[in-house]
């Protein structure tokens, strides 16, 4: 566009020049003379034109590059202070803004963290009075059963002495009630199982869980973890919940045979890739509704995160979540979420 006006402007100097002479204000020996001057006009206005426009072109590219890197999750870009005053303000309006929207997604992740704590208070508190309930039902089922056992087996030495086809009906009965013991036992130890994170941390639980599950479901399994151990626990509890919802997804959908985990903490963000050799899917089925992928990507919102999934039908699938990480002083976004949690209680009870 700069070159095509300045292009307009050489071309109507030129018809000014022209027009001078024929008019005779201008005086001109050699008549050859305005062809050349035409093509030098021409030519500087267009050399000029182009310089100009790549000049502005730059800026705008780096103001692009910069707004796809905070569209991909990346909270701490700032754009450096140019000398075109026209670009400068700009760009300081573009720092501050992300300073704001930094500052305030720093804080919706420390909500969503206190969540995520009062809502695993909560499930442990279900966990405890699930466990009161077991023991009642260990009382009440399979201790009774182990009673009647005891009973029956302590009476069929006589039983047999006195009536051996009787004996063998309580033999019997024995038989029944110990197998209907043992299936009521496998039934409460399997409620009992522990949560695979609880006691560990994220790359430990991954180097554990990854391998085994990956066996039990044969898929070929590769990882890569490079954490800092800088995570918050809430963070780790839902990016190992995410990752437990995209593998159960490639078991159940994908038909893979290959699953990459990849799971790296930088200094501003983390980034989980996982992805699959199977048979992928169009975006149109994506959006039909999955519940895997919706869960993950509530997970990831409720952190101030975000999930990119890229998928081909025949190609396998890629999950990618960006989870923003924050250097700021801890004490001023917790006096921050105070204050926000303190202005919403009186609503909340009223």
């Amino acid at each position: 566009m700069l070159m095509v006006y300045f292009l307009l402007s050489g071309g109507v100097t030129a018809g000014m020049l022209y027009a001078g002479a024929c008019l005779g204000f201008i005086e001109v020996a050699d008549s050859r003379m305005w062809l050349y001057l035409c093509l030098i006009i021409v030519l500087f206005a267009v050399v000029v034109g182009y310089m100009a426009g790549q000049r502005i072109q730059r800026r705008i590219d780096d103001l692009d590059l910069n707004m796809l890197q905070v569209a991909k999750g990346n909270l701490s870009v700032r754009m450096a202070n140019s000398e075109d005053q026209s670009f400068a303000r700009v760009y300081h309006e573009f720092n501050m803004m992300m300073d704001t929207v930094e500052n305030k997604m720093q804080i919706l992740q420390r909500l969503g963290e206190q969540e995520v704590i009062e809502k695993e208070q909560a499930a442990e508190s279900a966990v405890l009075e699930e466990r009161r309930r077991m023991a009642r039902d260990l009382h009440d089922t399979v201790s009774q059963q182990l009673f009647a056992i005891h009973m029956s087996a302590s009476s069929l030495p006589k039983v047999l002495e006195r009536n051996e086809e009787q004996g063998q009906t309580v033999m019997n009965q024995l038989i029944t009630m110990s197998q209907m013991a043992q299936k009521q036992m496998r039934a409460l130890i399997a409620q009992l199982r522990p949560v695979e994170l609880e006691g560990r941390n994220l790359f430990e639980a991954l180097e554990k869980w990854f391998p085994d599950y990956c066996r039990q479901n044969g898929l070929k399994g590769m990882k890569e973890l490079e954490l800092q151990g800088e995570l918050s626990e809430a963070i780790e509890h839902q990016l190992f919940l995410i990752i437990q919802e995209a593998m159960a997804n490639i078991v159940k959908h994908a038909g893979a045979c290959l699953v990459s985990l990849s799971l790296r903490e930088g200094r501003r963000q983390v980034v989980l890739s996982i992805s699959d050799d199977g048979q992928g899917f169009e975006h149109v089925q994506q959006k039909q509704g999955s519940y895997g992928l919706i869960t993950m990507r509530e997970r990831a919102e409720k952190l101030g995160g975000q999930v990119e999934i890229i998928s081909r039908k025949g190609a396998g699938t890629t999950i990618r979540v960006h989870i923003p990480k924050f250097v700021q002083a801890a004490g001023n976004v917790e006096g921050n979420t105070k204050a926000i949690t303190g202005a919403a209680a009186p609503e909340e009870e009223g």
